[in-house]
């Protein structure tokens, strides 16, 4: 199955985590803090599916952490899962738009979170035959790769999986709100701007391909592509 890192500076929270996500076959490692977590991922991002990242954590925190995580991301990207108690907007935003995939509030139930990791797993996976191209733009979903008029384009697990989301449903309205449930998931727990935010952010880094990617006013968004 998976190889799962778990960052949180609570033992409890680590181990509760763990025994559910070992009960799916997954195998576990531990950080107790932003900085040991981080030495992790250097040393073994080839071999990580997921990183479930506490927010608040001694030396180094999850934002922190997130922001290296991305910077270091070629070619196929970590996916990462935000654990924390702060449950403000303000700051699920923040975890969001910095490149996490799924941001899970503290208190929450193991077996909802395992679900989630269950969900996000999938999603970072199951590739497609061949590559697609719509114009300039091109996805191969066999070596997650995008790229625009020849060149690669980064994109976050997210804005990738919007991407592929798009041109598997091209030239059908989706309202806000089934793109937030096919992609986040029916147990996500944001509201509708993330959906906004993320496409903002992917249409910017599509450049001229990001008009693919058209505004069905008042409903929500359509990929233009034949």
């Amino acid at each position: 199955m998976a190889l799962i890192l778990i960052a949180d500076d609570e033992a409890r929270i680590r181990r509760l985590v763990a025994d559910f996500l070992r009960r799916d076959g997954h195998t576990i490692l531990e950080a107790g803090d932003g900085a040991e977590a981080l030495d992790i991922v250097t040393e073994r991002r080839n071999e990580l599916s997921l990183v479930i990242l506490d927010v608040m954590m001694p030396k180094m925190d999850g934002f922190a952490v997130l922001s290296a995580i991305r910077a270091g991301d070629h070619g196929k990207p970590l996916p990462v899962m935000m654990l924390t108690a702060r449950a403000e907007d303000t700051d699920e935003l923040h975890g969001l738009e910095s490149g996490a995939d799924d941001y899970v509030a503290k208190p929450f139930s193991p077996l909802v979170l395992a679900a989630r990791v269950k969900t996000l797993l999938k999603r970072s996976g199951a590739p497609a035959d061949e590559a697609e191209s719509f114009g300039d733009l091109t996805v191969d979903e066999r070596s997650r790769a995008v790229s625009v008029a020849g060149n690669p384009v980064e994109l976050t697990p997210k804005e990738y999986e919007l991407l592929v989301y798009f041109k598997n449903n091209r030239r059908v309205a989706l309202s806000r709100e089934t793109i937030l449930n096919a992609v986040w998931g029916y147990d996500y727990f944001g509201d509708l701007r993330t959906v906004d935010t993320h496409i903002k952010k992917l249409r910017a880094k599509l450049g001229t391909c990001g008009t693919l990617i058209g505004t069905v006013r008042g409903y929500g968004y359509r990929f233009d592509a034949d």
